[in-house]
């Protein structure tokens, strides 16, 4: 296995042209069916990457930014932007253009947190990544800081106590109702 690889080595392009069977019932593609290609080019990224079959650990926030039409060609594009242990984060960008106008809109970006697994389903080391240029670094680092913001809310999250005064109190600036 190699000990070091670069980010072009994890880039995935796909594209697929957007049926009516891949739609809701407003018309527009399904939000599922686009999270479900999402998933398989963030695999595709990290087994190329990684050289081993990896598992979805995390998705992290997936903001529908523009809707998909049917007829349209949306394009994935993917690619190693951390490496830690086991575990890369992929980035992955989704675009669709009307195939007639030529008019293209981004529709999310999101971020893929996948495992590397060896042959009996044990997380297995994952080559170190070879940065080459300033915005392979930018997105190292946004990634960096989105673990920190994370292990940061989780420790927050750990010291919450839902049973305290302090914490029913302040569902009052809440549209909820206690009712206990």
């Amino acid at each position: 296995m190699k000990t070091t690889n670069t980010v072009d080595a994890s880039k995935i392009i796909l594209s697929e042209l957007m049926l009516p069977s891949h739609s809701n019932f407003s018309g527009k593609i399904h939000g599922g069916y686009l999270l479900k290609l999402m998933d398989q080019i963030a695999f595709a990224s990290a087994s190329k990457y990684s050289g081993c079959y990896c598992v979805t650990a995390s998705v992290d926030t997936v903001d529908f930014l523009n809707p998909v039409e049917v007829g349209e060609l949306v394009t994935l594009k993917a690619s190693v932007n951390y490496v830690g242990n086991s575990s890369m984060v992929v980035g992955i960008r989704v675009d669709s253009e009307n195939i007639q106008t030529g008019v293209k809109k981004h529709c999310n970006s999101s971020y893929f947190t996948m495992v590397a697994k060896d042959d009996e389903g044990n997380n297995t080391k994952v080559p170190a990544l070879e940065i080459k240029n300033l915005e392979e670094v930018r997105r190292f680092f946004d990634a960096v800081r989105k673990i920190n913001q994370k292990k940061k809310l989780k420790t927050l999250e750990e010291k919450f106590d839902h049973t305290s005064q302090e914490s029913l109190a302040s569902l009052k600036n809440y549209n909820v109702i206690l009712d206990l």
